[in-house]
């Protein structure tokens, strides 16, 4: 190895590996601030601008295409292609190190503009990390400061990189401008409001390898959008416990998606993927009993969500039963005490005060992707009506409104039974709409008389506003729609049950 070119945005690292070269007798070609950096250190440094004879121009937008730099990094090491650099006076390069313009990190600032964006828009460095990867075989590319140490520990050992480094090194490298270029795209696709782009890419960072999928036999990883919604499990905190699980993952997420529709004090009980419990109370202590009292058994190694501060007084009634789990914006001192003497649960913060990004769902299916923009519709957005004779009494609408929040976040198909203050019964996931009326309904029990209902989706017949009404339910909220509404209405209006209509659905599969 003769030659290195060196030009990168983030300096960590670089003087350490730069000083570590020169040692090793290779040469360092340098541009702009890497170049000032460099010498300031008291490195011996050769301008680009002296190999090309040309200088930078256009505020440093043209400085490396040239064909004296990508001459010297796209030739093979074989006759022909040495004799034409020999010929045209160029030198070949055998080490690039190149990091880019901070894209990612510039359009993640608040406000940031449109001008400030494109001009973090990196040509030239993806231009000379693709060459050198694809010249690998006799070209060693290195984008991250974490592979400074072991390129330098080769050269020294053996005077050069092996092909297996280079190759994985610009497999990084790949992945790496693949990204950017993700990030790039995303960005003006945004710009111009494109809505259905005929291609769509993204880029996830591995947070964690997870030790297994939804079950042991499975390999699963977890990777989270780095400039995602900071509101979201993949950006939380996590204060004590073991690693999260795959399936622990997917549960804290729908726990956290509940939630966010709330503002009043909530606690919100998840077991594999559904609320088992929610309960609104004054403060997290009181939500959280009437959350437990919903389904005091499913509630065993759940998962518990609340969108106010875990003190003493609620940390003392998590800690007498086994929970996976638990999600709030901040844990007291003493919760926090009280808590950790459990060594194996898991205590997240999420940052509630942040805003909520309205990020798009994406579902992977063989073959394919489904994309779709998040269920934020609320019932401040839907059209109600009441087609019934009687209207719902207040207290009723303060049931309802508690049951449409809850029963989107239900697989499909849904049926929540609620009073005011809490979730009494939920049927989930059935095959028909009166087998999950039946299950929310027996769950129950005695307290689902006085209490409402609330359906995800319409009603295709009278059935399941008979079993409410024999349950003793005394108002229904579902989207309507259906051909048989009117024998819907027919019956509320038989047992003097009020039922609204909201005109929109939330399947949730």
């Amino acid at each position: 190895m003769k030659r290195a070119l060196i030009s990168v945005s983030d300096k960590t690292g670089i003087i350490e590996f730069a000083k570590g070269l020169l040692e090793l007798g290779v040469e360092i070609l340098s541009t702009g601030g890497t170049k000032k950096a460099l010498e300031e250190a008291g490195l011996v440094v050769t301008g680009v601008d002296d190999i090309t004879g040309f200088p930078e121009i256009l505020e440093g937008r043209v400085k490396t295409l040239h064909p004296f730099i990508h001459g010297g990094l796209l030739a093979k090491r074989i006759p022909e292609h040495l004799e034409q650099l020999h010929q045209q006076g160029i030198t070949p390069i055998d080490l690039v190190c190149v990091n880019l313009y901070p894209f990612q990190q510039t359009i993640a600032k608040p406000n940031v503009t449109e001008e400030d964006a494109i001009e973090n828009i990196d040509i030239g460095g993806p231009t000379m990390l693709r060459s050198a990867a694809k010249n690998h075989d006799y070209v060693t590319v290195v984008v991250d400061a974490q592979d400074y140490d072991g390129v330098l520990a080769e050269l020294r050992a053996n005077g050069a990189v092996s092909k297996e480094t280079n190759k994985r090194l610009a497999a990084k490298v790949f992945r790496h401008t693949a990204s950017y270029d993700a990030y790039i795209a995303d960005y003006m696709t945004n710009l111009v409001e494109e809505e259905n782009p005929e291609r769509i890419s993204f880029s996830y960072e591995l947070k964690q390898s997870l030790r297994y999928g939804e079950n042991p036999h499975q390999k699963a990883s977890f990777y989270v959008n780095p400039i995602g919604s900071p509101f979201s499990i993949a950006h939380a905190k996590q204060l004590h416990g073991k690693e999260l699980s795959y399936n622990n993952i997917h549960d804290a997420d729908a726990a956290l998606q509940i939630v966010k529709d709330f503002t009043e004090p909530v606690a919100v009980a998840v077991k594999h993927m559904n609320p088992c419990g929610v309960g609104v109370g004054k403060n997290a202590s009181e939500a959280f009993d009437k959350a437990y009292a919903a389904d005091s058994t499913s509630i065993f190694g759940g998962i518990i969500a609340f969108n106010r501060a875990v003190d003493k007084e609620t940390a003392e009634k998590l800690h007498e039963i086994f929970l996976e789990i638990v999600i709030a914006p901040e844990f007291t001192e003493e919760a926090l005490t009280i808590l950790t003497a459990k060594k194996n649960i898991r205590l997240l913060t999420v940052p509630f005060n942040l805003e909520n990004k309205k990020e798009r769902v994406i579902s992977s299916v063989e073959g394919g992707l489904l994309v779709q923009d998040q269920d934020h519709y609320t019932l401040k957005d839907a059209t109600v009506s009441v087609p019934t004779k009687r209207e719902p009494t207040k207290e009723e609408w303060k049931a309802l409104e508690l049951g449409w929040k809850v029963v989107k976040h239900v697989k499909s198909n849904a049926i929540v039974v609620t009073n005011n203050e809490m979730t009494l019964g939920v049927g989930a996931g059935q095959m028909n709409r009166i087998g999950s009326a039946n299950i929310a309904i027996k769950q129950a029990g005695e307290k689902a008389k006085g209490a409402i209902m609330a359906s995800d989706a319409y009603f295709p017949m009278d059935d399941t506003v008979e079993a409410a009404a024999k349950a003793g339910i005394t108002a229904i909220i579902q989207p309507g729609g259906s051909i048989r509404d009117e024998d819907s209405i027919k019956k509320a209006d038989e047992y003097g049950i009020a039922m609204v209509f909201t005109g929109v659905r939330h399947f949730k599969h």
